[in-house]
């Protein structure tokens, strides 16, 4: 007896330490890709391109989940929340996964306990555009109607909190001119109000601005990377017309729930790295004007804390706040 119960304690301690049935056939069946921003903003075409090539790698569809609202902190709350089983994740971003905590009181997650890191995805620069009726072609002009007309200008982006948002807030600093933000439920709607002329100006990624680019239905201003960009070469940078050091740049990255098991956590790192290396997936993400970029799990927990801090201070400086 004794002996049997030995051999069922070992048995057992065996079965603990060896890895969970789940995590080694992961996965079984589809998983659900959380996105905090609306539909057709760059959050969703970003995501619509790596999840068409992790679909062949890991031979199961994906499930793209729009829940934007709270500069895609209501998307983080959900998953944060969600089963640690590989099934749902999130596409987080700068906003949600490091500016947020500054600006909400009550953010309902915390970016650094509630999520395993997976792989940074890219960055990508903010462009800042206007409707083709603004009489101002530069960035100097915008600034001097601006300071013609304090407090009558407004500029969109897509959420309170967004990098596009604090570039619109950390120019009035800079520029000391007074513009009213006014947020929207992602780039999507943000557009269409600027070429429909009911927001004169607005800050957002460029994949879904080219088009209208091109067609004239809005123009072009400048960019808030600190260099300019492969798919708007001529679109100079902010920092570059007087104001060094400029820099309001938005990231994506996929996090699963605190929790998942690391053999699924690597399974999605693999799959992810896989998918940005592809020639043909790579060109996608380029021509969106992402400037891909590829870290481990522990390499992209260590870049979110880091952007933790940074933005606090940009939030602080600006004086912007989330009603």
């Amino acid at each position: 007896m004794n002996r049997a119960i030995g051999f069922a304690t070992g048995l057992a301690a065996l079965l603990s330490l060896a890895p969970p049935a789940a995590a080694a056939d992961y996965p079984t069946k589809p998983i659900t890709l959380v996105i905090g921003f609306a539909p057709g903003g760059p959050s969703d075409v970003m995501a619509r391109v790596l999840t068409k090539k992790m679909e062949e790698i890991l031979k199961q569809p994906f499930v793209i989940e729009n829940r934007a609202g709270a500069s895609g902190g209501l998307a983080a709350t959900a998953v944060a929340r969600a089963a640690p089983d590989g099934y749902t994740v999130l596409l987080g971003t700068g906003a949600t996964l490091a500016i947020n905590v500054s600006l909400y009181k009550n953010l309902g997650y915390d970016p650094e306990k509630d999520f395993e890191p997976i792989a940074l995805v890219g960055t990508q620069t903010n462009l800042l555009y206007v409707y083709p009726g603004l009489p101002a072609k530069t960035l100097g002009e915008l600034i001097a109607h601006a300071k013609a007309n304090p407090g009558k200008l407004s500029f969109g982006s897509g959420g309170s909190g967004t990098p596009a948002h604090l570039a619109g807030e950390l120019l009035k600093i800079q520029a000391k001119i007074d513009m009213i933000h006014v947020p929207f439920r992602g780039t999507g709607p943000a557009l269409q109000s600027v070429i429909g002329g009911h927001v004169p100006m607005a800050f957002n990624p460029p994949s879904p601005l080219i088009p209208h680019l091109q067609s004239g239905a809005i123009r072009s201003i400048a960019i808030t990377t600190l260099t300019r960009t492969a798919v708007l070469p001529d679109v100079p940078t902010i920092a570059e017309l007087g104001f060094p050091g400029f820099e309001a740049t938005t990231w994506h990255g996929l996090v699963a729930p605190a929790g998942t098991p690391r053999e699924v956590v690597a399974a999605l790192y693999r799959a992810i790295t896989a998918a940005l290396n592809d020639p043909v997936s790579r060109k996608q993400l380029t021509d969106l004007g992402v400037d891909v970029v590829t870290r481990t799990p522990e390499e992209f927990r260590a870049y979110i804390k880091s952007e933790i801090p940074k933005w606090a201070e940009i939030v602080k400086t600006s004086g912007a706040t989330v009603e």
